[in-house]
């Protein structure tokens, strides 16, 4: 578990809901359901109607990682590419066989299937990386769903400020509405900038930034069986992977 994310928006919530406590303000104050109905649904709505289906679904899968972000073991993975690039060595490249066959990721099972086949370096490296680039791609623009919704989320505050005035104005005759549609006006706001600054933007960046670390591990790994491939001495593969620490 990510424990900088739980620190974040407890420290990020906390200190606002704390400065409004020692300001002399209440909980209650800041609880508004129409407020909150019209920023959390118009936000959804507004990127249910921007997201392709395939897209937002995978925003919700992809939505784990701001907590539990992929464990990557980089150092592991260089220990076992440098195996593979000894038994390369040593019986050849159909020493392999049985590496592939006990490989439980199916990225690195993919690339030395190639190996094993006997495919030219450069083609190893293009198809492994046409792949990936697939998926980054498709995972940035799940990460973009967020995004989206922290540049939405404020501006739906203002229409739901606007919609409470417009409250206020209506009822004039009558004070006893007046304070319902002020709190809708003033709280709305609030939500849809501090749900967007405190939580929508932030998850986003987060997530591409673990989208970055993994795709850089595929990397590592694509670079790794291409060093086999060339016949490089297994030393050298070592070293050359040592940079991606």
């Amino acid at each position: 578990m990510d424990i900088l994310t739980i620190l974040g928006v407890i420290i990020g919530f906390g200190a606002i809901l704390g400065g409004n406590f020692m300001d002399g303000g209440h909980l209650s104050a800041l609880i508004n359901g129409p407020a909150a109905l019209i920023v959390l649904g118009g936000t959804i709505g507004a990127v249910l109607l921007q997201s392709p289906a395939k897209i937002f679904f995978g925003s919700l899968k992809l939505l784990s990682w701001v907590l539990f972000p992929p464990k990557l073991k980089l150092k592991q993975s260089i220990t076992k590419i440098i195996e593979w690039s000894e038994i390369a060595r040593r019986e050849g490249l159909l020493g392999l066989e049985a590496v592939v066959d006990d490989e439980e990721d199916e990225f690195a099972k993919k690339g030395m299937q190639l190996l094993v086949d006997g495919a030219e370096p450069e083609v190893i490296r293009d198809i492994l990386m046409l792949e990936l680039e697939a998926l980054e791609e498709r995972q940035l623009l799940s990460a973009k769903v967020f995004e989206s919704m922290g540049s939405y989320a404020p501006t739906i505050g203002i229409i739901g400020a606007v919609m409470g005035l417009i409250h206020v104005m209506q009822n004039l005759s009558d004070p006893s509405k007046l304070g319902a549609g002020i709190a809708t006006a003033f709280v709305a706001t609030i939500y849809g900038v501090g749900l967007a600054n405190l939580l929508f933007i932030p998850m986003a960046s987060k997530l591409k930034v673990q989208i970055q670390a993994y795709s850089q591990s595929r990397e590592m790994m694509i670079e790794g069986i291409a060093a086999i491939a060339e016949g490089e001495n297994p030393r050298n593969v070592e070293i050359k992977l040592q940079g991606y620490l």
